[in-house]
């Protein structure tokens, strides 16, 4: 499966992307004087690893935040958005996500579902959501009112997730953070941004947000940083989300880096790069998928994070495509995907991922909740030839719709 020449213009695009964005990572080292002795690492408290707090600065420098924590002592996304929700937010405030129903992992954090574990619901912390429209866009008329006076945190998902919308532009984002902003200055803005660096120019913290964070073993890791994620933005923010990674008294300067320092650095250095392959294999999946009768999102010539979304429509459609790719990837091929439960979703999940790192989505990937209507969710890809590769075993697989 070769790009036909509607696709060709759009690839072009994507590489001149990714040259500015590797020019803002590159600038970012040479201000911060990387060097090979920040490859070195610390043991046991993980104190004065200059490796360490030079990726931190660099990290910041490259999203235009005040600080940032670039660490391997997160072990998701999710738990760096928790580390940021704990850090901020205290009893008798309240939440609220202006983008729809948060990701699936975020609902026993908030407490929403599930009990005992410590959720901000247990916690004292109210919680409040604005629908999206029937169009699947921010409902922009009730976002202009919607600040209450407990309101001290807004949640904003810059990606799909599990829903049928399109993610957020930078664009958007800054929007949203305008309107809030004009309600009441002091409500923090969290940017839940996963899937979604290096898509533009800009993060959401050059725009306004207070804070970001996401995982590195998405977007920012490059396919190559073993485990890990971020938060950045207003320093006494990151400060306190430390504070919840740690412990108080302890924040950024503990954690030891365990020689894992190049990785990171190097996967930040390829993340452009990683970022431009994915995206122009989920353009691939768009409109090769979108010619055979199924509905996609986004659309072929939308806006796009690296996940693209495919209704299938039965349960079988959604297994088999899944089954598809994993024939296709580089690790446990011969394994076969069957439906089962994940910890932190609500429903039984098939999922394909045949990856150097387990879970990495920014290797080629494919999952899917066993919920109607069967949605599959393509996500990542080191290089748009192999996503040709298991595209052309997946519409094999499945057939037109």
């Amino acid at each position: 499966m070769s790009p036909d020449s509607t696709l060709l213009p759009i690839f072009y695009g994507i590489d001149a992307q990714v040259k500015r964005n590797l020019g803002r990572v590159l600038e970012a080292f040479r201000r911060q004087r990387v060097g090979s002795h920040h490859f070195n690492s610390v043991s046991g408290y993980g104190h004065d690893d200059l490796g360490r707090d030079t990726l931190d600065r660099v990290f910041a420098d490259i999203v235009q935040a005040e600080a940032a924590l670039a660490r391997s002592q997160f072990v998701s996304g999710t738990h760096a958005i928790a580390c940021a929700l704990y850090g901020v937010l205290r009893p008798g405030d309240e939440m609220l996500a202006v983008a729809g129903t948060p990701y699936d992992t975020l609902e026993e954090v908030i407490g929403l579902r599930s009990s005992g574990q410590g959720s901000l619901a247990e916690f004292g912390v109210s919680y409040r959501e604005l629908s999206l429209t029937d169009h699947n866009t921010v409902d922009w008329a009730a976002l202009a009112s919607a600040i209450g006076p407990k309101t001290r945190l807004v949640h904003i998902q810059r990606s799909c997730g599990y829903s049928w919308r399109s993610t957020l532009t930078i664009a958007e984002i800054e929007k949203i953070v305008r309107l809030v902003k004009a309600q009441n200055p002091e409500v923090v803005c969290l940017v839940d941004n996963c899937y979604g660096e290096f898509l533009e120019d800009r993060e959401p913290t050059a725009v306004g947000a207070d804070l970001i964070a996401g995982s590195l073993i998405k977007n920012p890791g490059g396919t190559i940083a073993p485990t890990g994620g971020y938060v950045a933005g207003r320093a006494d923010l990151v400060a306190a989300a430390a504070c919840r990674l740690t412990a108080p008294g302890i924040g950024a300067s503990g954690g030891s880096s365990l020689n894992l320092n190049r990785l990171l650095y190097q996967g930040l250095f390829l993340a452009p790069q990683m970022v431009g392959e994915a995206m122009k294999g989920n353009y691939l999946l768009a409109a090769s998928f979108e010619a055979l009768g199924y509905p996609v999102n986004p659309a072929p010539s939308a806006p796009r994070d690296v996940i693209q979304a495919i209704r299938l429509g039965s349960p079988e459609k959604l297994i088999a495509f899944c089954q598809a790719v994993q024939r296709h990837s580089p690790i446990d091929a011969y394994v076969e995907p069957v439906p089962a439960a994940m910890p932190g979703y609500d429903s039984e999940l098939v999922m394909a991922g045949g990856t150097f790192i387990d879970g990495s989505t920014s290797e080629l990937s494919a999952d899917g909740p066993l919920r109607e209507p069967y949605i599959v969710y393509c996500q990542g890809g080191t290089h748009w030839t192999h996503v040709a590769l298991a595209l052309e075993a997946a519409v094999a697989a499945i057939g037109p719709a």
